[in-house]
């Protein structure tokens, strides 16, 4: 009862005790109790009368003023760290580059160290708990990533229990894109959906699932791990060693993969000429440049891309009939082609029935959303103090 008191009101606010015994169907003498012992526990204080509705005025209550949370989302090639309000409004976020095949050392070295800035920066001695998101595979129950394929060396890596000794407050730990579902759904553009895809096309692949507002993981913690369903038999490489995977087409690696192919070939001379004035290997952003630029081979690639992740969502609409789908990542970021031929693909060869009022919409949140996730999911975490207690 105490965590659903406490997601009440980090979701819709302050209220008053009669409308939480309302919204939450039960008596009002068992919200009294129990926001009397979460006062105890110093995550819920009063916060005046309510509004009067004729005769004895309800006490309104509020989350503790000084509940603060630690979101930290790590990618594969920066990382972003805020601290937040027990309601998730940020306060104050930082982002630094990083790469995370310099493994678990070296990362989360990174990650505490603009930690403590960010804290600082908002004047916060140490946050009720933290939550930490990683591009790739976890082992929620044990806190641990398993088997990444673009993490080398963090296969096991006690991540959560390392930062929780650091932070000195609870942790958990979960892959990013389930970490940027959650946070879409508290603060983006799924706040009204209980049931809906998030997808993530960066430098990898991956999908988060909700299913009735609940994040949905499976059995070991690897659903929606869409980068990796065979798109053809053969084909590229992927990291996780098969062959024909969707990120193999389809991710930001991949498209930097074939645009440096493209330049060196000769076969896109806007490729050649980026080439040339970078020095270095291009990005996909190169390839958003290019398009930019009129050039055909690199509208090409950036359709090739779209029509490849169309056709896994197209699949999965018919099968999992969600309500929304909603596109994040670094590569949505590169233009109007990519995300238009994911659409009509994915419209074109799903049931009209599963499409007809489904929209395929681009996250607002940006690298924030997987900030916010990460602390909402510790937030759920510390506020089920009744299932601990």
């Amino acid at each position: 009862m105490q965590a659903r008191v406490l997601a009440r009101l980090r979701d819709d606010g302050p209220l008053s005790k009669v409308q939480l015994a309302d919204r939450l169907a039960v008596s009002r003498t068992t919200i009294a109790v129990e926001v009397a012992r979460l006062g105890e526990l110093g995550l819920a204080q009063d916060a005046g009368p309510a509004a009067s509705r004729g005769g004895r005025r309800s006490t309104m209550v509020d989350l503790a003023a000084d509940i603060r949370f630690l979101g930290v989302a790590i990618g594969a090639t920066g990382l972003s760290v805020g601290v937040t309000d027990g309601r998730l409004g940020l306060l104050a976020v930082r982002e630094r580059p990083c790469d995370i095949r310099q493994g678990p050392e070296a990362v989360l070295a990174i990650a505490l160290e603009v930690a403590r800035e960010v804290l600082a920066e908002a004047g916060v001695d140490k946050p009720l708990g933290a939550g930490i998101a990683v591009p790739g595979p976890v082992d929620f129950h044990r806190g641990v990533p398993v088997s990444p394929p673009i993490m080398p060396g963090w296969d096991g890596y006690p991540v959560r229990d390392a930062l929780s000794r650091e932070l000195g407050c609870p942790v958990v730990l979960d892959n990013d894109v389930n970490a940027l579902a959650v946070g879409e759904q508290h603060a983006g553009v799924a706040r009204s959906v209980n049931d809906f895809l998030f997808v993530k096309i960066g430098t990898g692949i991956g999908c988060g699932i909700v299913i009735d507002g609940e994040l949905y993981r499976g059995v070991d913690g690897c659903a929606g791990d869409i980068g990796h369903i065979r798109v053809e038999d053969g084909g590229p490489q992927c990291a996780c060693g098969n062959t024909g995977c969707l990120e193999a087409y389809a991710g930001g690696a991949a498209l930097a993969r074939e645009a440096n192919a493209l330049a060196r070939s000769g076969r896109s001379t806007a490729l050649a000429d980026l080439l040339e004035q970078r020095g270095e290997a291009l990005t996909a952003a190169d390839v958003a440049t290019a398009v930019s630029q009129g050039d055909p081979e690199s509208l090409r690639l950036m359709r090739e891309s779209g029509r490849r992740v169309g056709q896994v969502l197209a699949s999965l609409v018919s099968f999992f009939n969600p309500g929304l789908i909603v596109i994040g990542g670094r590569v949505t970021g590169l233009g109007h082609a990519l995300l238009a031929e994911i659409r009509a693909v994915t419209y074109r060869n799903s049931l009209p029935l599963a499409t007809g009022s489904l929209p395929i919409v681009v996250s607002e949140l940006g690298d924030e959303g997987g900030v916010i996730g990460a602390a909402r999911l510790i937030s759920d975490s510390v506020y089920a103090v009744d299932e601990r207690l």
